[in-house]
């Protein structure tokens, strides 16, 4: 077999290799930052929820201005 069809198999392989390595990581990093916006949006939504609020708040809101 040529040696430069072998070197280029091989380059190949290697190759592939660190796709499937990138893509490894890249959906790790995606996942995580998945976890921290949903920490943060879990987060405002328990500040701004006004379920143990008094009767009456947030009623009169005025967004026209």
């Amino acid at each position: 077999m040529d040696m430069s069809l072998v070197a280029a198999v091989m380059a190949q392989q290697a190759s592939a290799t660190q796709q499937q390595v990138a893509t490894s990581v890249l959906k790790q990093n995606l996942n995580a930052q998945k976890d921290a916006v949903m920490t943060l949006l879990g987060g405002a939504q328990q500040t701004l929820s006004l379920a143990n609020a008094g009767p009456g708040v947030g009623g009169n809101l005025n967004i026209a201005a």
